[in-house]
């Protein structure tokens, strides 16, 4: 009997480790998003690992599209190091114009019922865990206004985006086909990794 009971014990033990190890953060930055009412629990065929670096990664800037006024585009991220490493929640960005000089930008982490709906219907969903391992792939969307505000004659040019998994961390450089030149103080509006 009491063999019975430890081995119970064991296992719900277990089965609560490795619940709440579903649920931590891995990544991202400083935003956390709860949603208490709806859970969903996704099998995935590729371990959990540590969370990955943007130094993993080689990033493909994806042509986007616009319309009245607002500007949508993606990032492709390809692991190209070893091992496996998980992405989670929401890049951080850094933009650059053609000197090397940061671009002033406000980044709107953005997730279901969000102020804006990407094209790719990915993008408008909360967070969830990405495993990758080498030549495996994850994309962001992202979206900005190119209507200048206020007093603004015209909008930064940024032709370097820098995406970092986690503040202070590597960073993977895209190189933009055509600069995004987001206005109102920078603001873009960005999806959890997909």
């Amino acid at each position: 009997m009491r063999r019975g009971l430890k081995s119970i014990l064991i296992f719900v033990a277990f089965a609560a480790i490795y619940t709440l190890s579903r649920h931590a953060v891995i990544g991202g930055n400083s935003t956390t998003t709860t949603q208490a009412s709806s859970m969903t629990t996704t099998t995935m065929s590729v371990p959990a690992g540590p969370a990955c670096e943007g130094s993993d990664f080689r990033g493909a800037f994806n042509q986007g599209q616009g319309a009245a006024g607002t500007i949508s585009s993606s990032i492709t991220l390809t692991k190209s190091t070893s091992g496996n490493c998980t992405l989670n929640g929401w890049p951080i960005l850094i933009l650059q114009d053609k000197t090397g000089s940061i671009v002033k930008s406000t980044l709107v982490d953005v997730s279901t019922n969000g102020p804006i709906q990407f094209p790719d219907a990915n993008a408008n969903e909360a967070p969830t865990a990405v495993n990758l391992t080498q030549n495996s792939k994850a994309t962001f969307s992202f979206a900005y206004s190119d209507v200048p505000t206020g007093s603004q004659k015209t909008c930064p040019v940024a032709y370097v985006i820098g995406v970092q998994i986690q503040k202070g961390g590597s960073v993977a450089s895209v190189n933009s086909t055509y600069g995004i030149g987001p206005c109102n103080s920078g603001q873009l509006w960005v999806s959890p990794f997909y």
